[in-house]
């Protein structure tokens, strides 16, 4: 199959996956992971090197934590220029505008917006366990270009947002050098560990 048509196919089965309930809870939560393994040891996108899909046993994840769900007001965001972050790979800069700012018990965090064709919200973090027991080079939470709706990220009424770290996933390039990925900027660098989502990979 065209490497375009896989990506597309690809990108429809995270949607599916972030979309299909239950969508919240340890059942949520559950579901969820079983979803991910599946997709990520068979689908011909998966960021798992090809080579390592036959053996591979699943993702790394921290115990559910009902704590590491929590809703922030959405503030606003100091320096209204956008930011510039080089993938490092065939993407080059990746321009983002800053939505707003978010504080959580770990830290505050920037929501960004992708700008460019279609744009989507974009959520990168890193914070004490990346480098230990996470990805060193972070996490995401949210990037709704790739099909990551809700879970993560929902927005609610009145400038209001829930944010989940249960759901915290590591980006493409935590798997296989060849991928290249935007990276949590230092504004998203939290102190507190966040102790829930995905872990390094194995």
């Amino acid at each position: 199959m065209d490497p375009g048509l896989e990506l597309a196919d690809w990108r429809r089965e995270i949607a599916q996956l972030y979309l299909t309930g239950p969508t919240s809870g340890a059942d949520g939560a559950a579901a969820f992971r079983r979803g991910r393994d599946a997709l990520f040891g068979r689908h011909p996108q998966s960021p798992v090197p090809a080579a390592e899909r036959d053996g591979f046993e699943g993702l790394d994840w921290f115990p559910y934590d009902p704590g590491a769900r929590v809703t922030a007001a959405l503030e606003p965001a100091p320096g209204g220029d956008a930011l510039e972050i080089d993938t490092g790979g065939e993407d080059g800069v990746v321009r983002y505008r800053r939505v707003g700012r978010l504080r959580t018990p770990w830290g505050t965090l920037t929501l960004f917006w992708t700008l460019g064709y279609g744009g989507g919200l974009f959520l990168p973090l890193r914070d004490a366990t990346s480098g230990h027991q996470t990805y060193g080079g972070g996490r995401y939470l949210t990037d709704t270009i790739k099909g990551t709706f809700g879970r993560g990220l929902v927005t609610n009424p009145n400038d209001q947002v829930t944010l989940d770290f249960n759901y915290a996933y590591n980006p493409s390039c935590a798997y296989d050098p060849r991928w290249a990925c935007p990276l949590a900027p230092p504004e998203n660098r939290l102190s507190g560990a966040v102790e829930a989502g995905e872990r390094t990979p194995r």
